[in-house]
């Protein structure tokens, strides 16, 4: 494996732990800032190689939103240079551990879900001799603050990566702001920072953003989003007839409500591409009248016609509706992921990447994408809750696809 060489912001965030780096006094690192500047790889292999150097027998951690993505951000980047460099590496795939051992020195490294508010249970108990966190702002304060009372063996240290959020967020207040009374050294990245990118993929990146997404993952600014929250679909070039293609797989994405409409909308996948074909929307505000749960579900036999779905991805506070679909036992029914900011990131870049297409006959969805947008009066990313029914049904077809994507193949290192 072969690497371009690496930036000086790499190089400092890599080796700011070392002797006669100038940096050593620092009990902490926070590189935040563009996507796909370079950070993270630098921060993960700064990490395994500070730990290697400094500590024998040690436990140490890996923190990421989930154990998916952290194995997938971090880990299968890392371990091939790891291999390269002469280290050995076990992985235990059950425990979520590796072992990663360097000429004398074999320590332990656990991997860490802090997904929400329940995740610091998890962490409760360990002694850590350091920890990283991956995307430490979509972490809860108080997994993060968990984590780090475990280090409390001598000469420990905090290893942070992030993309900007909002200016309130607790991370940004906290740590980035104090970085002085936390003895932490900040590193700042742009995209332009990244020597692996070339100018046709910097090029590609920054035309998949614009306004605040820009300031954010282009320029790394802690920012306030503000206006539509999918501005690029205001362009009509980006619904198209449904396509004369025979589909390979069909799934439907539901929003309930009984006083708010219900949205549901027929997804079909051809390649590697989803369209959202046809919808059923009811709004029994502006038809006088309430529908019940059987109701529904004969509108989603009428939208779904002969076809089966592989499955019908559902609001998870739709518990009666879920159960009446259940109970009829023709398709197979998910409760969806209902997490809004994470669903809204991947939905955009979803419809960026062309992963999925809105076709025409989708009227009241073309309708809300023109109308769905960011409450500039709340001092954290917050949607306005009107005119958004297809879209958290959409929202959560996306979330669903993203979560059954292909799992990761851990083949080049040896399991324990």
């Amino acid at each position: 494996m072969t690497y371009k060489s690496l930036s000086e912001k790499q190089l400092k965030a890599m080796f700011w732990w070392a002797k006669g780096s100038g940096y050593e006094r620092y009990d902490a690192v926070i590189c935040d800032g563009a996507v796909r500047s370079g950070k993270t790889f630098a921060l993960s292999l700064s990490f395994v190689l500070w730990a290697s150097v400094t500590f024998d027998g040690a436990l140490l951690g890996f923190c990421g939103k989930t154990i998916t993505a952290l194995r997938r951000n971090v880990i299968l980047p890392l371990l091939p240079c790891l291999k390269e460099l002469g280290f050995d590496v076990k992985e235990s795939v059950s425990n979520n551990r590796l072992i990663i051992r360097y000429g004398q020195h074999e320590n332990t490294f656990f991997l860490f879900s802090g997904k929400d508010e329940g995740s610091a249970s998890l962490i409760q108990g360990v002694t850590l001799s350091g920890v990283l966190f991956d995307e430490v702002a979509l972490m809860p304060k108080s997994f993060v603050e968990q984590a780090l009372a475990r280090c409390s063996v001598s000469g420990s240290r905090f290893f942070f990566n992030c993309n900007p959020e909002y200016p309130s967020h607790w991370f940004y207040r906290e740590w980035i702001q104090n970085k002085k009374r936390k003895n932490a050294l900040y590193i700042h990245f742009r995209m332009r920072d990244n020597p692996s990118l070339s100018q046709k993929m910097l090029k590609r990146y920054e035309s998949l953003y614009t306004g605040a997404f820009y300031r954010r993952f282009i320029e790394g600014e802690w920012v306030s989003v503000s206006g539509a929250v999918y501005p690029f679909m205001g362009d009509s070039g980006m619904f198209i007839p449904p396509p004369d293609l025979q589909m390979e797989e069909y799934c439907v994405s539901c929003d309930y409500g009984t006083v708010n409409p219900t949205s549901m909308g027929l997804w079909g996948r051809k390649g590697d591409i989803w369209y959202r074909l046809r919808e059923s929307y009811y709004d029994a505000r502006k038809e006088g009248k309430s529908r019940t749960d059987e109701e529904h579900y004969n509108s989603l036999t009428e939208l779904l016609g002969e076809l089966l779905p592989t499955a019908v991805i559902v609001d998870p506070s739709a518990a009666s509706f879920i159960e009446v679909i259940e109970r009829h036992g023709r398709y197979p029914v998910v409760r969806a992921d209902n997490n809004v900011i994470d669903g809204i990131r991947k939905t955009s870049q979803a419809l960026r990447d062309g992963e999925i297409v809105i076709c025409d006959a989708c009227t009241d969805a073309i309708r809300e994408f023109s109308l769905y947008r960011w409450d500039e009066n709340k001092p954290m990313d917050t949607v306005i809750k009107r005119d958004d029914h297809a879209m958290d049904d959409i929202r959560y077809f996306v979330s669903y696809i993203k979560a059954n994507e292909e799992p990761l193949n851990f083949t080049f290192i040896e399991r324990m």
